[in-house]
């Protein structure tokens, strides 16, 4: 991800980051309509938004289920070492496995917590036994299946 600028974000700014943020398929001339400025306007705005790295990408929402992959699991990893080198091989490979959504670092229990989506239990099973484990530094891992999804990925609120 770049660095964000250091210029500081504006109610206009702010306006535009929560509409697209609600609703990215918005044109530049609704957009512009919702946030009282002219298209011109929003359109250099947005790319400046963009190219500052206030907006990271847009992208669509896919229902997991609709593409079969209706297992969601959460996996503690602790690595044998903490050392940045340990780190950085385990990230690296991390980066490799589609199924892993999300990576963390974190403080507590774990080094890091990992998101994964598969399609059922014998898949996550096939998938931790062929490179979960294999991954580089894995001491342990503990997994937790998720029963219900109560909240996710809600907007950030600003």
């Amino acid at each position: 991800m770049e660095e964000t600028s250091e210029e500081a974000l504006d109610r206009t700014d702010l306006k535009i980051l929560r509409a697209l943020q609600a609703e990215g398929r918005l044109t530049n001339a609704e957009l512009a309509a919702r946030v009282n400025v002219s298209p011109a306007t929003c359109h250099r705005r947005t790319q400046r938004l963009f190219d500052q790295g206030h907006i990271t990408g847009v992208r669509a929402e896919i229902a997991p289920a609709s593409v079969g992959l209706d297992a969601l699991v959460m996996v503690g990893v602790v690595l044998d070492r903490s050392t940045p080198e340990s780190f950085a091989a385990f990230e690296g490979a991390v980066m490799e496995i589609k199924d892993i959504l999300d990576c963390n670092l974190v403080a507590g229990d774990f080094d890091y917590l990992l998101k994964i989506r598969v399609r059922d239990m014998a898949d996550f099973n096939k998938l931790h036994g062929q490179k979960l484990i294999a991954l580089p530094g894995v001491r342990q891992t503990r997994t937790f299946f998720v029963m219900k999804q109560v909240k996710e990925n809600a907007r950030l609120s600003f």
